[in-house]
């Protein structure tokens, strides 16, 4: 991956984030405190005025780099969970990872994740787009799917909504019981809305061809 397609990744993931601000802080009012949109924003307008920097790096240095500014600029809950997401995902991942080690380390990811925020899925919370898009991820590698971006998007959106049944159980939508059911996770949804952009990003700039998961590099 050079830095041309590195920068162009960085711009779709802060791009879409920054542009969905209103709708994520929608979602927040009904169930949080209604700051989601707007840290999200802060922290991914920080990414975004840095992403010429970002590019000439490593992936795992740049990765590491969003990480921390995430942490720096986003307030609340999220940005701690985001922020070690990509911190702990720049540690496990090299610089041109196949499809099976970019799957490795995110599972690490999101186990630092998991760690941080003492959650599980099923709980409300981002971990309940994660999770199920890395399944999706790994099945998708075994099948040597070819419309593996896709699929990934379809599964994040899919496990977004699915969150909307569900009963907050932690943050704070957990306070409201079960007047948290019938509304869409903030987090879940910021999720969803980054994978989608990055799959979009990736597919794009794919060949053709079935993916080899033995060999090939994400964004070759």
């Amino acid at each position: 991956m050079d830095a041309e397609q590195k920068k162009t990744l960085i711009q779709a993931l802060a791009g879409t984030v920054i542009a969905h601000a209103e709708e994520l802080t929608a979602l927040d009012q009904a169930i949080g405190d209604g700051d989601h949109g707007l840290n999200m924003k802060r922290g991914f307008e920080a990414v975004l005025a840095e992403a010429d920097a970002l590019a000439q790096k490593p992936l795992p240095d740049a990765l590491k780099a969003v990480g921390t500014q995430l942490v720096m600029k986003v307030g609340g809950a999220s940005g701690p969970l985001y922020g070690t997401f990509f911190m702990a995902l720049g540690k496990e991942v090299n610089d041109a990872p196949t499809l099976a080690e970019l799957s490795r380390a995110l599972a690490a990811a999101l186990a630092a994740t998991r760690a941080r925020g003492k959650s599980e899925p099923g709980q409300k919370t981002l971990l309940d787009v994660l999770t199920p898009v890395l399944a999706e991820l790994e099945a998708g590698i075994a099948e040597g799917a070819a419309d593996l971006p896709a699929r990934l998007k379809a599964r994040a959106a899919a496990a977004a909504e699915a969150t909307v049944p569900m009963r907050a159980v932690r943050g704070r939508a957990s306070f409201l019981g079960d007047r948290s059911i019938g509304h869409m996770d903030p987090g879940a949804r910021s999720s969803a809305l980054m994978i989608a952009a990055l799959c979009d990003a990736l597919a794009a700039a794919a060949p053709a061809e079935p993916v080899r998961p033995a060999a090939v590099a994400v964004g070759a």
